[in-house]
């Protein structure tokens, strides 16, 4: 079984940012030989990795460090006066976690949301062969947790269980159910889980503060950094 002193890290060439349309990026990753159990997993995740399927990466750039780790302290989460409004306005849906697999409903929801939202995302066009390598292969404690509305699906979002906290891995919903925020949902349903389950975080996986689309991130509060190897409180002023 690998441990974090005796794992081999690899760095990717220098390649356009997907973020921040001027700069170049590099990302380190966890080489893939490595069995990575859920301790090892929750251990990388505290010192600032992801989870993409069975790659587990970092950003490692040379001359940038817009990249944040970050993550909430459930116990002192309160939702604010909007959050309450996206819980109201949701209170007709039935959530249930599921263990995270392929299945035909779940990827034509994603390819769905993929065509209509993020057509000038690296994840377009989508795929099944995408959909599985991203959110199926790798799993190690992970789960889906299903959004309906009666029989209708209408969301979907990918959760791994670390030792620590539940990490949000990615949310898709139906791109007609656009008013009800169903990502903003996503994350207070699973800020509840780590609370049922006694777990302390929720890790939300990376903040640039240049990047408009990540935002939504620090609405939840306290919301905490790693920065120089801790975990800081947050300021976004």
């Amino acid at each position: 079984m690998s441990n974090l002193r005796t794992l081999v890290f690899f760095a990717t060439p220098p390649h356009d940012c997907s973020y921040l349309p001027d700069r170049e990026a590099t990302t380190m990753f966890v080489d893939p030989r490595a069995n990575i159990d859920k301790k090892l997993y929750s251990q990388l995740t505290a010192l600032g990795f992801r989870r993409s399927g069975s790659h587990y990466y970092r950003p490692h750039c040379e001359h940038c460090n817009a990249c944040i780790p970050v993550r909430l302290k459930v116990d002192d989460f309160q939702p604010d006066r909007s959050q309450r409004r996206v819980l109201q306005k949701n209170g007709d849906l039935e959530c249930t976690m599921v263990p995270a697999t392929f299945d035909e409903r779940y990827y034509r929801l994603y390819a769905d949301y993929i065509e209509q939202r993020h057509k000038d995302g690296d994840m377009y066009p989508p795929s099944r062969e995408q959909f599985t390598s991203f959110l199926v292969d790798g799993a190690t404690d992970s789960w889906f947790l299903e959004i309906r509305l009666g029989d209708e699906l209408v969301g979907l979002a990918a959760v791994d269980m670390l030792d620590d906290g539940l990490s949000a891995i990615y949310t898709v919903f139906n791109p007609e159910q656009e008013h009800r925020s169903l990502g903003t949902y996503a994350i207070l349903w699973q800020i509840e889980e780590a609370r049922r389950r006694d777990l302390p975080h929720l890790y939300l996986g990376y903040w640039i503060r240049e990047c408009r689309k990540m935002n939504y991130k620090t609405r939840f509060k306290p919301i905490e950094a790693l920065r120089e190897g801790h975990w800081r409180a947050l300021d976004v002023n």
